[in-house]
């Protein structure tokens, strides 16, 4: 690899490509990225029938969006790289990527570059669906979605990095990911729009490590956030991942857990 990638980027680009042929490889990681989160939005779907959504300015469509953003944030990125992570790291394919040119930064940014990718592609494909076949309408504030979807990203990265850390197998990879999927869907806005929570329930559930990229992508597209309110959103999601950094370079584990 050294041979061929001789800058920052060229390595990652390598090492994205490398890691994008063992997912292809993997089929439940597949299931997980690609299936996953097609079909749950339409999963809770009667119970987004049954909210008070005109009371607040929403609409079926553009919650049914959010949902599907959120799904393939959890399941496309973060769910699929905490098992790509315990299973590198398990096979001491972290630990030898160390001894070469790559940085810890690129390796970990190469690793997670195709569920990235995966995931963007993804929400962006699913935003297009729910525009042409549920009237989600066009976003009002695209470029407030756009940013969300990017925090989105990166925190769901360094969340499925720093779970990793905890998770002893591939095998339970899945299970020590559950109370952070949970804790997001519920309390984050993905199925249940914060709009609708009481308010000291919401003001506690804003601060989540998800909850400003979905305000920020449900308010970019409803074109309900106010200035203050997207900033207060911004500057929460800038502190979660200035958090979330620290915490992987403190904590990240290289070396098996045995």
């Amino acid at each position: 690899m050294s041979g061929v990638a001789t800058t920052p980027a060229g390595r990652m680009r390598a090492l994205g490509r490398a890691e994008l042929s063992l997912l292809g490889r993997n089929r439940n990681a597949v299931v997980t990225a690609l299936f996953v989160p097609l079909a749950l939005p339409f999963s809770v779907r009667p119970a987004i029938d049954q909210m008070n959504l005109k009371g607040e300015g929403l609409s079926v469509g553009s919650v049914m969006l959010t949902a599907a953003i959120g799904f393939s944030l959890l399941f496309a990125v973060y769910s699929s790289l905490v098992s790509a992570f315990v299973a590198r790291r398990e096979e001491l394919v972290l630990k030898r990527l160390r001894t070469g040119e790559l940085g810890d930064s690129e390796i970990l940014a190469g690793t997670a570059l195709p569920a990235v990718c995966l995931g963007f592609v993804q929400s962006v494909l699913l935003a297009a669906a729910c525009v042409l076949l549920l009237d989600a309408g066009a976003p009002k504030t695209p470029q407030l979605a756009f940013l969300g979807l990017l925090f989105g990203l990166f925190l769901c990265a360094a969340l499925a990095a720093l779970t990793a850390s905890v998770t002893r197998t591939a095998e339970s990879a899945q299970v020590t990911a559950l109370p952070v999927v949970l804790v997001s869907m519920m309390g984050s806005g993905i199925i249940v729009p914060l709009q609708l929570l009481s308010d000291r329930v919401a003001d506690v559930c804003r601060f989540l490590p998800l909850s400003p990229a979905i305000r920020l992508i449900s308010g970019g597209w409803n074109g309900d956030l106010s200035a203050y309110d997207a900033l207060g959103a911004v500057l929460t999601a800038l502190a979660w991942t200035v958090l979330a950094v620290f915490a992987v370079r403190r904590w990240f584990r290289w070396e098996p857990r045995r």
